[in-house]
Protein backbone atom coordinates (compact mmCIF):
# COMPACT_ATOMS: atom_id res chain seq x y z
CA UNK A 1 0.00 0.00 0.00
CA UNK A 2 1.91 3.17 -1.08
CA UNK A 3 1.77 5.85 1.58
CA UNK A 4 1.62 9.89 1.63
CA UNK A 5 5.20 11.02 2.53
CA UNK A 6 6.63 7.72 2.40
CA UNK A 7 9.81 7.51 0.37
CA UNK A 8 10.57 4.96 -2.61
CA UNK A 9 13.38 3.89 -5.22
CA UNK A 10 11.78 3.72 -8.22
CA UNK A 11 13.00 3.65 -12.25
CA UNK A 12 11.05 5.67 -14.63
CA UNK A 13 9.41 2.97 -17.17
CA UNK A 14 8.02 6.02 -19.44
CA UNK A 15 7.04 9.51 -19.85
CA UNK A 16 3.40 10.77 -20.14
CA UNK A 17 1.99 13.29 -22.10
CA UNK A 18 3.01 16.07 -20.30
CA UNK A 19 6.30 14.96 -20.25
CA UNK A 20 6.02 13.89 -16.32
CA UNK A 21 8.03 10.50 -15.59
CA UNK A 22 5.96 7.36 -14.98
CA UNK A 23 6.64 4.52 -12.32
CA UNK A 24 5.20 1.31 -11.40
CA UNK A 25 5.13 0.10 -7.32
CA UNK A 26 3.54 -3.31 -7.03
CA UNK A 27 1.78 -2.32 -10.03
CA UNK A 28 0.55 0.94 -8.90
CA UNK A 29 1.38 3.94 -10.98
CA UNK A 30 2.82 7.21 -9.63
CA UNK A 31 3.45 10.11 -11.72
CA UNK A 32 6.60 12.21 -11.14
CA UNK A 33 7.28 15.45 -12.57
CA UNK A 34 10.72 16.34 -13.98
CA UNK A 35 11.52 12.34 -14.16
CA UNK A 36 13.25 11.00 -17.74
CA UNK A 37 12.07 7.39 -18.62
CA UNK A 38 14.90 4.99 -17.71
CA UNK A 39 16.06 6.88 -14.70
CA UNK A 40 16.50 5.50 -11.11
CA UNK A 41 15.49 7.97 -8.57
CA UNK A 42 14.47 8.34 -4.74
CA UNK A 43 11.04 9.85 -4.82
CA UNK A 44 8.56 11.84 -2.02
CA UNK A 45 5.07 10.65 -2.34
CA UNK A 46 2.63 13.82 -2.50
CA UNK A 47 -0.78 12.96 -2.98
CA UNK A 48 -2.22 8.87 -3.71
CA UNK A 49 -5.69 8.64 -5.14
CA UNK A 50 -7.85 5.06 -5.73
CA UNK A 51 -6.21 4.34 -8.96
CA UNK A 52 -3.04 6.21 -8.79
CA UNK A 53 0.24 8.76 -7.00
CA UNK A 54 1.94 12.02 -7.14
CA UNK A 55 5.73 11.76 -6.20
CA UNK A 56 8.58 14.50 -6.05
CA UNK A 57 12.41 13.29 -6.46
CA UNK A 58 14.44 13.82 -4.21
CA UNK A 59 17.34 12.67 -5.59
CA UNK A 60 18.81 10.70 -9.01
CA UNK A 61 20.58 7.95 -8.45
CA UNK A 62 21.31 6.95 -11.99
CA UNK A 63 20.76 9.82 -14.70
CA UNK A 64 19.50 9.74 -18.09
CA UNK A 65 21.60 10.67 -20.94
CA UNK A 66 18.69 13.10 -22.18
CA UNK A 67 19.00 14.65 -18.71
CA UNK A 68 20.32 18.17 -19.52
CA UNK A 69 21.20 21.66 -17.07
CA UNK A 70 18.54 23.74 -16.16
CA UNK A 71 19.43 27.04 -17.63
CA UNK A 72 16.66 28.56 -15.41
CA UNK A 73 16.03 28.86 -11.85
CA UNK A 74 11.88 29.10 -12.08
CA UNK A 75 10.84 27.01 -14.01
CA UNK A 76 9.80 24.18 -11.51
CA UNK A 77 7.57 26.27 -9.91
CA UNK A 78 5.87 28.65 -12.93
CA UNK A 79 5.30 25.37 -14.67
CA UNK A 80 5.84 27.29 -18.12
CA UNK A 81 8.87 24.92 -19.44
CA UNK A 82 8.25 21.44 -17.85
CA UNK A 83 10.44 19.94 -19.93
CA UNK A 84 13.35 22.57 -19.37
CA UNK A 85 14.77 19.57 -17.96
CA UNK A 86 15.61 17.38 -21.06
CA UNK A 87 17.32 17.53 -24.41
CA UNK A 88 15.25 19.00 -26.92
CA UNK A 89 15.04 16.14 -29.31
CA UNK A 90 13.96 13.94 -26.43
CA UNK A 91 11.19 16.92 -26.08
CA UNK A 92 10.37 16.38 -29.71
CA UNK A 93 9.87 12.64 -28.72
CA UNK A 94 7.46 12.57 -26.10
CA UNK A 95 5.10 15.38 -27.75
CA UNK A 96 5.24 13.14 -31.28
CA UNK A 97 4.59 9.87 -28.40
CA UNK A 98 1.93 11.67 -26.76
CA UNK A 99 0.08 12.33 -30.03
CA UNK A 100 0.00 9.14 -31.77
CA UNK A 101 -1.31 7.38 -28.11
CA UNK A 102 -3.84 9.92 -27.88
CA UNK A 103 -5.07 9.12 -31.16
CA UNK A 104 -4.63 5.14 -30.90
CA UNK A 105 -6.71 5.54 -28.15
CA UNK A 106 -9.77 7.28 -29.44
CA UNK A 107 -9.44 5.78 -32.55
CA UNK A 108 -8.84 2.30 -32.03
CA UNK A 109 -5.80 1.99 -34.91
CA UNK A 110 -2.31 3.28 -35.16
CA UNK A 111 -1.98 6.91 -36.47
CA UNK A 112 1.88 7.81 -37.97
CA UNK A 113 2.69 11.28 -37.97
CA UNK A 114 4.27 11.72 -41.00
CA UNK A 115 6.16 14.82 -40.18
CA UNK A 116 8.02 16.18 -36.91
CA UNK A 117 8.32 20.21 -37.49
CA UNK A 118 10.67 21.37 -35.20
CA UNK A 119 12.29 25.16 -34.22
CA UNK A 120 15.76 25.59 -35.61
CA UNK A 121 16.26 27.92 -32.51
CA UNK A 122 14.15 26.95 -29.61
CA UNK A 123 14.56 29.58 -27.50
CA UNK A 124 13.09 33.60 -26.70
CA UNK A 125 10.49 32.34 -29.40
CA UNK A 126 6.97 33.98 -27.52
CA UNK A 127 5.84 37.22 -29.27
CA UNK A 128 3.61 37.87 -26.20
CA UNK A 129 4.02 38.67 -22.77
CA UNK A 130 1.71 38.66 -19.84
CA UNK A 131 2.83 39.70 -16.45
CA UNK A 132 0.99 39.94 -13.44
CA UNK A 133 1.80 43.06 -11.34
CA UNK A 134 0.67 43.07 -7.25
CA UNK A 135 1.69 42.46 -4.01
CA UNK A 136 4.42 40.02 -1.98
CA UNK A 137 4.41 38.90 1.56
CA UNK A 138 6.44 42.27 2.38
CA UNK A 139 3.82 44.79 1.10
CA UNK A 140 6.38 45.44 -1.63
CA UNK A 141 5.21 45.15 -5.62
CA UNK A 142 6.08 42.27 -7.55
CA UNK A 143 6.55 41.50 -11.04
CA UNK A 144 6.68 38.21 -12.86
CA UNK A 145 4.73 34.87 -13.61
CA UNK A 146 2.10 33.22 -11.23
CA UNK A 147 3.48 29.80 -9.63
CA UNK A 148 1.95 26.97 -11.24
CA UNK A 149 -1.47 26.08 -9.73
CA UNK A 150 -1.73 29.61 -7.47
CA UNK A 151 -1.90 33.49 -7.76
CA UNK A 152 1.82 33.60 -5.86
CA UNK A 153 3.74 35.66 -8.13
CA UNK A 154 7.09 34.45 -8.94
CA UNK A 155 9.92 37.51 -9.95
CA UNK A 156 11.51 36.76 -13.30
CA UNK A 157 13.82 39.18 -15.47
CA UNK A 158 14.85 36.22 -17.88
CA UNK A 159 12.57 33.96 -19.39
CA UNK A 160 14.33 31.85 -21.61
CA UNK A 161 11.20 31.28 -23.85
CA UNK A 162 9.77 35.33 -23.67
CA UNK A 163 11.37 37.72 -26.24
CA UNK A 164 14.19 39.61 -24.80
CA UNK A 165 13.15 42.98 -25.75
CA UNK A 166 9.47 42.68 -23.99
CA UNK A 167 11.53 41.41 -20.80
CA UNK A 168 13.51 44.70 -21.04
CA UNK A 169 10.37 46.43 -21.19
CA UNK A 170 8.78 45.00 -18.74
CA UNK A 171 11.44 45.33 -16.42
CA UNK A 172 12.02 48.74 -16.78
CA UNK A 173 8.09 49.61 -16.25
CA UNK A 174 8.79 47.43 -12.94
CA UNK A 175 11.42 49.71 -12.00
CA UNK A 176 9.71 52.44 -12.65
CA UNK A 177 6.83 51.79 -10.44
CA UNK A 178 9.21 51.03 -7.50
CA UNK A 179 10.90 53.83 -7.77
CA UNK A 180 7.58 56.07 -8.48
CA UNK A 181 5.61 54.28 -6.00
CA UNK A 182 2.78 53.66 -8.52
CA UNK A 183 -0.06 51.67 -6.53
CA UNK A 184 -0.62 48.34 -7.87
CA UNK A 185 -3.06 45.76 -7.73
CA UNK A 186 -3.75 43.57 -4.66
CA UNK A 187 -5.65 40.88 -5.18
CA UNK A 188 -6.85 40.41 -1.61
CA UNK A 189 -8.38 43.64 -1.29
CA UNK A 190 -8.62 44.39 -4.68
CA UNK A 191 -7.91 48.09 -4.56
CA UNK A 192 -4.48 49.12 -6.19
CA UNK A 193 -4.27 49.97 -9.95
CA UNK A 194 -1.93 48.42 -12.41
CA UNK A 195 -2.76 44.27 -12.55
CA UNK A 196 -0.86 43.21 -15.60
CA UNK A 197 1.65 44.16 -18.28
CA UNK A 198 1.48 42.99 -21.72
CA UNK A 199 3.67 43.36 -24.75
CA UNK A 200 3.20 42.25 -27.97
CA UNK A 201 5.35 42.72 -30.41
CA UNK A 202 5.90 42.39 -34.64
CA UNK A 203 9.06 39.53 -34.84
CA UNK A 204 9.52 40.75 -38.35
CA UNK A 205 8.04 44.03 -37.90
CA UNK A 206 9.97 45.39 -34.61
CA UNK A 207 6.71 47.13 -33.47
CA UNK A 208 5.93 46.86 -30.23
CA UNK A 209 2.32 47.18 -28.26
CA UNK A 210 1.96 47.85 -24.73
CA UNK A 211 -1.20 47.24 -22.86
CA UNK A 212 -1.58 48.48 -19.32
CA UNK A 213 -4.38 46.51 -17.83
CA UNK A 214 -5.94 48.66 -14.58
CA UNK A 215 -8.35 48.24 -11.92
CA UNK A 216 -8.77 51.38 -11.99
CA UNK A 217 -9.87 54.42 -15.13
CA UNK A 218 -6.48 56.46 -13.86
CA UNK A 219 -3.23 55.08 -13.90
CA UNK A 220 -1.29 56.82 -11.19
CA UNK A 221 1.65 58.66 -13.27
CA UNK A 222 0.00 57.51 -16.31
CA UNK A 223 1.42 59.88 -18.38
CA UNK A 224 5.07 60.04 -17.24
CA UNK A 225 4.98 56.41 -17.35
CA UNK A 226 4.26 56.65 -20.83
CA UNK A 227 6.77 59.32 -21.71
CA UNK A 228 9.61 57.58 -20.06
CA UNK A 229 9.06 53.88 -21.20
CA UNK A 230 8.35 55.18 -25.02
CA UNK A 231 11.36 57.11 -24.46
CA UNK A 232 13.43 54.44 -23.55
CA UNK A 233 12.28 52.00 -26.28
CA UNK A 234 11.09 53.84 -29.34
CA UNK A 235 9.92 50.10 -30.87
CA UNK A 236 6.79 50.81 -29.00
CA UNK A 237 4.17 52.28 -31.31
CA UNK A 238 1.06 52.00 -29.41
CA UNK A 239 0.24 52.05 -25.62
CA UNK A 240 -3.34 51.14 -24.49
CA UNK A 241 -5.06 50.70 -21.18
CA UNK A 242 -7.26 48.35 -20.81
CA UNK A 243 -9.87 48.81 -17.77
CA UNK A 244 -10.36 45.69 -15.64
CA UNK A 245 -12.18 46.37 -12.75
CA UNK A 246 -13.90 42.78 -12.12
CA UNK A 247 -12.55 39.82 -9.16
CA UNK A 248 -11.65 37.70 -12.02
CA UNK A 249 -8.84 35.25 -13.34
CA UNK A 250 -9.30 36.89 -16.94
CA UNK A 251 -6.84 38.89 -18.00
CA UNK A 252 -8.49 41.18 -20.18
CA UNK A 253 -11.75 43.83 -19.75
CA UNK A 254 -13.50 44.73 -22.01
CA UNK A 255 -12.44 48.52 -22.11
CA UNK A 256 -9.54 49.67 -24.40
CA UNK A 257 -8.30 53.40 -24.21
CA UNK A 258 -5.74 54.18 -26.67
CA UNK A 259 -2.89 56.53 -25.08
CA UNK A 260 -0.84 56.03 -27.31
CA UNK A 261 -0.55 55.74 -30.98
CA UNK A 262 -3.32 54.07 -33.20
CA UNK A 263 -4.06 51.33 -30.90
CA UNK A 264 -2.86 48.55 -32.92
CA UNK A 265 0.56 46.99 -34.52
CA UNK A 266 1.72 44.92 -37.74
CA UNK A 267 3.13 42.33 -38.53
CA UNK A 268 4.68 40.15 -41.02
CA UNK A 269 4.10 36.21 -41.80
CA UNK A 270 5.30 34.94 -45.23
CA UNK A 271 4.56 37.44 -48.18
CA UNK A 272 1.58 38.89 -45.89
CA UNK A 273 1.39 41.94 -43.26
CA UNK A 274 -1.16 41.27 -40.57
CA UNK A 275 -2.70 43.91 -37.96
CA UNK A 276 -2.63 42.77 -34.81
CA UNK A 277 -5.20 44.55 -32.06
CA UNK A 278 -4.95 44.03 -28.21
CA UNK A 279 -8.21 41.43 -28.05
CA UNK A 280 -7.23 39.31 -31.13
CA UNK A 281 -5.58 36.37 -31.05
CA UNK A 282 -2.32 35.43 -32.99
CA UNK A 283 -0.06 32.75 -32.59
CA UNK A 284 2.95 33.40 -30.22
CA UNK A 285 5.67 31.76 -32.65
CA UNK A 286 5.35 33.32 -35.96
CA UNK A 287 8.42 31.91 -37.06
CA UNK A 288 6.69 28.44 -37.02
CA UNK A 289 3.14 29.50 -37.40
CA UNK A 290 4.77 30.66 -41.03
CA UNK A 291 5.65 26.71 -40.98
CA UNK A 292 2.48 25.50 -39.55
CA UNK A 293 0.90 27.20 -42.14
CA UNK A 294 2.54 25.93 -45.34
CA UNK A 295 1.74 22.98 -44.30
CA UNK A 296 -1.57 22.78 -44.21
CA UNK A 297 -1.27 24.55 -47.34
CA UNK A 298 -0.12 21.98 -48.89
CA UNK A 299 -2.26 19.48 -47.08
CA UNK A 300 -5.33 21.48 -48.90
CA UNK A 301 -3.83 20.47 -52.21
CA UNK A 302 -5.09 23.85 -53.78
CA UNK A 303 -5.81 23.84 -56.92
CA UNK A 304 -7.01 27.72 -57.57
CA UNK A 305 -10.52 26.54 -58.46
CA UNK A 306 -11.95 25.93 -54.51
CA UNK A 307 -14.17 27.69 -52.52
CA UNK A 308 -12.86 27.33 -48.83
CA UNK A 309 -14.39 27.84 -45.76
CA UNK A 310 -11.59 29.29 -42.87
CA UNK A 311 -13.27 28.22 -39.65
CA UNK A 312 -12.21 29.65 -36.46
CA UNK A 313 -10.21 32.35 -38.45
CA UNK A 314 -9.42 34.46 -35.79
CA UNK A 315 -7.40 37.72 -37.97
CA UNK A 316 -7.55 35.72 -41.26
CA UNK A 317 -4.44 33.78 -41.16
CA UNK A 318 -4.93 30.81 -42.97
CA UNK A 319 -7.57 32.04 -45.50
CA UNK A 320 -5.28 35.08 -46.25
CA UNK A 321 -2.29 32.64 -47.04
CA UNK A 322 -4.72 30.21 -49.18
CA UNK A 323 -5.70 32.73 -51.22
CA UNK A 324 -4.02 33.30 -54.34
CA UNK A 325 -4.63 29.33 -54.71
CA UNK A 326 -8.31 29.27 -53.97
CA UNK A 327 -11.69 30.46 -55.92
CA UNK A 328 -13.23 32.26 -52.80
CA UNK A 329 -12.50 32.48 -48.64
CA UNK A 330 -14.95 32.50 -46.04
CA UNK A 331 -14.61 33.12 -42.82
CA UNK A 332 -15.72 33.03 -39.40
CA UNK A 333 -14.50 34.18 -36.23
CA UNK A 334 -16.37 34.88 -32.99
CA UNK A 335 -14.62 37.89 -32.05
CA UNK A 336 -15.71 41.25 -33.69
CA UNK A 337 -12.43 42.69 -32.97
CA UNK A 338 -10.87 39.85 -34.97
CA UNK A 339 -12.94 40.13 -37.84
CA UNK A 340 -12.45 43.37 -38.10
CA UNK A 341 -8.45 42.91 -38.42
CA UNK A 342 -9.92 39.99 -41.17
CA UNK A 343 -11.01 42.36 -43.26
CA UNK A 344 -8.42 45.35 -43.01
CA UNK A 345 -5.64 42.53 -43.42
CA UNK A 346 -7.54 41.37 -46.82
CA UNK A 347 -7.46 44.98 -48.08
CA UNK A 348 -3.96 45.33 -46.83
CA UNK A 349 -2.41 42.28 -48.52
CA UNK A 350 -4.30 43.06 -51.70
CA UNK A 351 -6.98 39.94 -51.11
CA UNK A 352 -9.76 40.37 -52.93
CA UNK A 353 -11.64 37.00 -52.92
CA UNK A 354 -12.11 36.59 -49.49
CA UNK A 355 -14.93 37.67 -47.00
CA UNK A 356 -14.97 37.34 -43.56
CA UNK A 357 -18.14 36.62 -40.92
CA UNK A 358 -18.37 37.90 -37.20
CA UNK A 359 -20.35 34.67 -35.29
CA UNK A 360 -20.11 31.52 -33.18
CA UNK A 361 -18.98 28.88 -35.86
CA UNK A 362 -22.34 26.72 -35.38
CA UNK A 363 -24.35 28.92 -36.06
CA UNK A 364 -22.95 30.85 -38.45
CA UNK A 365 -21.94 28.26 -40.76
CA UNK A 366 -25.36 26.76 -41.48
CA UNK A 367 -26.70 30.12 -41.67
CA UNK A 368 -24.31 31.29 -44.19
CA UNK A 369 -24.39 28.23 -46.28
CA UNK A 370 -27.85 28.58 -46.97
CA UNK A 371 -28.04 32.44 -47.94
CA UNK A 372 -25.02 32.06 -50.53
CA UNK A 373 -25.85 28.49 -51.38
CA UNK A 374 -22.55 27.48 -51.28
CA UNK A 375 -20.89 24.07 -51.03
CA UNK A 376 -16.98 24.36 -49.70
CA UNK A 377 -14.72 22.32 -51.82
CA UNK A 378 -12.10 22.73 -48.77
CA UNK A 379 -12.50 23.45 -45.13
CA UNK A 380 -9.79 25.12 -42.44
CA UNK A 381 -10.66 24.47 -38.74
CA UNK A 382 -8.19 25.80 -36.34
CA UNK A 383 -10.78 25.67 -33.18
CA UNK A 384 -9.38 26.68 -29.61
CA UNK A 385 -8.26 24.15 -27.01
CA UNK A 386 -12.38 22.62 -26.92
CA UNK A 387 -12.15 22.13 -30.04
CA UNK A 388 -14.94 22.15 -32.94
CA UNK A 389 -18.98 22.09 -31.72
CA UNK A 390 -20.79 19.16 -32.20
CA UNK A 391 -23.30 21.17 -33.99
CA UNK A 392 -19.99 22.47 -36.66
CA UNK A 393 -19.07 18.76 -36.99
CA UNK A 394 -22.42 17.47 -37.62
CA UNK A 395 -22.97 20.41 -40.33
CA UNK A 396 -19.60 19.50 -42.13
CA UNK A 397 -20.95 15.77 -42.36
CA UNK A 398 -24.19 16.99 -44.28
CA UNK A 399 -22.18 19.37 -46.59
CA UNK A 400 -19.81 16.97 -47.19
CA UNK A 401 -16.61 19.19 -48.25
CA UNK A 402 -13.79 17.37 -50.27
CA UNK A 403 -11.10 17.96 -47.38
CA UNK A 404 -10.77 19.21 -44.15
CA UNK A 405 -7.78 20.77 -42.94
CA UNK A 406 -7.66 20.45 -39.20
CA UNK A 407 -4.83 22.72 -37.12
CA UNK A 408 -4.97 22.07 -33.19
CA UNK A 409 -3.45 22.94 -30.22
CA UNK A 410 -4.94 20.34 -28.32
CA UNK A 411 -4.65 16.46 -29.74
CA UNK A 412 -7.04 15.45 -27.46
CA UNK A 413 -9.95 17.40 -28.79
CA UNK A 414 -8.12 16.58 -31.95
CA UNK A 415 -9.06 13.03 -31.52
CA UNK A 416 -12.58 13.17 -30.40
CA UNK A 417 -13.48 15.39 -33.37
CA UNK A 418 -11.36 12.90 -35.70
CA UNK A 419 -13.30 10.35 -34.69
CA UNK A 420 -16.63 11.88 -35.17
CA UNK A 421 -15.80 12.59 -38.34
CA UNK A 422 -14.23 9.52 -39.27
CA UNK A 423 -18.24 8.33 -39.91
CA UNK A 424 -17.29 9.81 -43.97
CA UNK A 425 -13.87 11.11 -43.58
CA UNK A 426 -10.58 9.00 -43.94
CA UNK A 427 -7.33 10.48 -42.02
CA UNK A 428 -5.10 10.76 -44.33
CA UNK A 429 -2.13 12.51 -43.30
CA UNK A 430 -0.82 14.11 -40.05
CA UNK A 431 2.20 16.25 -39.00
CA UNK A 432 3.04 18.20 -35.51
CA UNK A 433 4.62 21.47 -35.61
CA UNK A 434 6.53 22.20 -32.40
CA UNK A 435 5.27 25.69 -31.38
CA UNK A 436 6.16 25.65 -28.08
CA UNK A 437 9.51 24.26 -27.49
CA UNK A 438 10.21 22.84 -23.75
CA UNK A 439 6.47 23.40 -23.24
CA UNK A 440 4.28 20.04 -23.07
CA UNK A 441 2.12 21.53 -25.77
CA UNK A 442 2.56 20.83 -29.36
CA UNK A 443 0.65 21.93 -32.77
CA UNK A 444 -1.09 19.31 -34.59
CA UNK A 445 -2.04 19.78 -38.29
CA UNK A 446 -4.24 16.78 -40.26
CA UNK A 447 -6.08 16.13 -43.37
CA UNK A 448 -8.96 14.54 -43.67
CA UNK A 449 -10.57 13.18 -47.25
CA UNK A 450 -13.95 12.26 -47.84
CA UNK A 451 -14.20 8.66 -48.53
CA UNK A 452 -15.74 7.22 -51.69
CA UNK A 453 -18.83 6.72 -52.29
CA UNK A 454 -20.02 9.59 -49.84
Amino acid sequence: MIKKNEEYLVEIIDNGFRGEGIAKIDGFTIFIPNAIKGEKVKIKILKVTTSHAFGKIISILESSKWREDVDCYTYQRCGGCNLRHMNYEQTIQIKKNAVESTLKKALGKEVVISEVIKMQKPYHYRNKLQYPVGINKEGQPIMGVFAERTHDIIPTNDCKIQNKLGQKIANAIYQFIVENNIEVYNEKTLEGSLRHIIIRIGIKTKEVMLILVSNTNQIPKEQALIQFITNKFPEIKTVIKNINCKNTNVILGNINEVLLGKGYIYDDLGAYRFKISPMSFYQINPIQTEKLYQKAIEFAELTGREIIFDLYCGIGTIGIFASQNAKKIYGIETIPEAIEDAKENAKLNGVKNAEFFVGDVEKTLPSLLKEYKLEPDVVFLDPPRKGCDRLTLETLLTIKPKKIVYVSCNPATLSRDVKILEEKYELNDLSICDMFPFTYHVECVAVLQLKENM
